[in-house]
C-alpha cells in the first residue's frame, strides 16, 4: 500500500527513449535542443557569417567595368601609334599622285622606284650608314663608361660619393638646347682639331649627353645585385676589374639591354644635336637626311621617296625593340623582384 501510494507521488515513466532519444523531451541529434545549435541551415549558428553574394557580385563587376576601361584604353593608344605607321608605309608604295588624291587607298600599284629614289638619289643610304657609325659607337661607350661609374658609385663608399651621384642626377634635368651654344664653341675651339661635323665629336656628344640617365638607372640596378658573388670573386683573388667584366657585369645584361635599347633609340631619333654640330652634307645622319628631302618637296614633290625615307629611318628602331622586346621589360622588372 505504501509502494502504491509512493508511485503515484512520483508520476507516470515516460514513454519516448531516454536522455539521447528523439521524443518531444529529447535532446539527442534530432531534438529541438540540437536544431537551434544548428541552424536553419544545419550550420553552426556560432560560425561567422560569410560574404554575401551581393557584396561579390558588385567586387566582381567592379573589376568588369575597370577591365574594359583599361582595355579600351590600350586600344586607343594602339591605333593611334599604329594607324600613323600604317599609313607612312602604304603610303611608300605609292606615287605622289595617289598620295595627294587618295591619301587612305591602298595602293594600287607597288612603286619600288621610291625606295631606291630614297636610298640613292635622295642619299638615305649614305645617312642610314652615316647614322649607324655614330649610334653604334656612342651606345658602346656609354654602356661601358656608364655601367663602370655606376658600378663604383653603388658598391664603394668614398668622399663625395653623393655629391657625384647627385651631379648625374642633375645632368637629366637640363634640356638640350640649353647646352647646344657651349658645346657648339667648345667642340669648334676644341685644342688640336676642331671636332665639329667629325664622327667622334658627335660620338662624344651623345655619350656625354646619354651618360646621366645610364649612370642613374645603372646605379639602381648594381644595388640590387647580390655582394657575397663579388666578394667570393675577390677572396679567389680575383682583382677589382676582373670582378666587375667578369662577374658582375655579367650579372647585370638584363638593365644593361634594356637601358642600351633606351639609348639608341634616343641617339637614332636625335635631331637637334646633329643640326648645330653636324653641318657637312656628307656626314649628315638619318633626321637630318629627312627634314632634307622634306624641305625639297616643294620643288621636286616626291612624297613617295619620303614615305620611303621615313619607313627606312624607322625600321631599325621597330626591329631592335621587338627582338629585345622581352628584355627590356625583365630588365626594367628585375630591380623590383630582387
Amino acid at each position: 500500500m505504501a509502494t502504491d501510494e509512493i508511485h503515484q507521488a512520483a508520476g507516470p515513466e515516460p514513454t519516448g527513449p531516454g536522455p539521447t532519444g528523439s521524443g518531444p523531451t529529447g535532446s539527442g541529434p534530432t531534438g529541438p535542443a540540437h536544431r537551434v545549435a544548428e541552424g536553419p541551415a544545419g550550420g553552426d549558428a556560432t560560425a561567422p557569417a560569410g560574404r554575401g553574394p551581393g557584396r561579390a557580385g558588385g567586387s566582381s563587376t567592379e573589376g568588369g567595368v575597370l577591365n574594359v576601361f583599361s582595355h579600351g584604353i590600350l586600344v586607343l593608344w594602339a591605333l593611334m601609334v599604329g594607324v600613323p605607321l600604317l599609313w607612312v608605309l602604304w603610303s611608300s608604295f605609292k606615287d605622289s599622285n595617289g598620295i595627294l588624291t587618295d591619301p587612305w587607298g591602298l595602293p594600287t600599284v607597288l612603286h619600288w622606284e621610291n625606295w631606291s629614289n630614297a636610298w640613292d638619289e635622295a642619299n638615305m643610304g649614305r645617312y642610314f650608314v652615316n647614322t649607324s657609325i655614330v649610334v653604334g659607337g656612342s651606345v658602346v661607350g656609354t654602356m661601358v663608361l656608364g655601367s663602370m661609374a655606376a658600378y663604383v658609385l653603388a658598391r664603394f663608399t668614398f668622399p663625395g660619393n653623393r655629391i657625384v651621384y647627385y651631379l648625374f642626377v642633375a645632368g637629366m634635368s637640363f634640356p638640350v638646347f640649353m647646352l647646344v651654344i657651349p658645346l657648339f664653341f667648345v667642340m669648334r675651339d676644341f685644342p688640336g682639331s676642331s671636332l665639329l661635323a667629325t664622327y667622334h665629336g658627335l660620338i662624344l656628344v651623345y655619350i656625354a649627353y646619354s651618360l646621366p640617365f645610364t649612370v642613374f638607372f645603372m646605379t639602381a640596378f648594381f644595388r640590387t645585385l647580390p655582394t657575397s658573388v663579388a666578394e667570393a670573386a675577390m677572396i679567389d683573388g680575383a682583382s677589382h676589374t676582373r670582378t666587375f667584366f667578369q662577374v658582375m657585369l655579367p650579372m647585370a645584361k638584363p638593365g644593361l639591354i634594356s637601358i642600351g635599347i633606351f639609348n639608341f633609340l634616343g641617339q637614332w631619333n636625335q635631331y637637334l644635336l646633329p643640326m648645330v654640330l653636324n653641318q657637312q652634307e656628307d656626314k649628315y645622319v638619318l633626321t637630318q637626311g629627312l627634314a632634307m628631302i622634306a624641305l625639297q618637296q616643294g620643288y621636286e614633290n616626291d612624297w613617295g621617296a619620303l614615305m620611303a625615307g621615313m619607313v627606312i629611318a624607322m625600321l631599325p628602331v621597330l626591329v631592335v625593340y621587338a627582338v629585345f622586346q622581352r628584355q627590356v621589360q625583365a630588365g626594367l622588372t628585375a630591380g623590383a623582384l630582387k
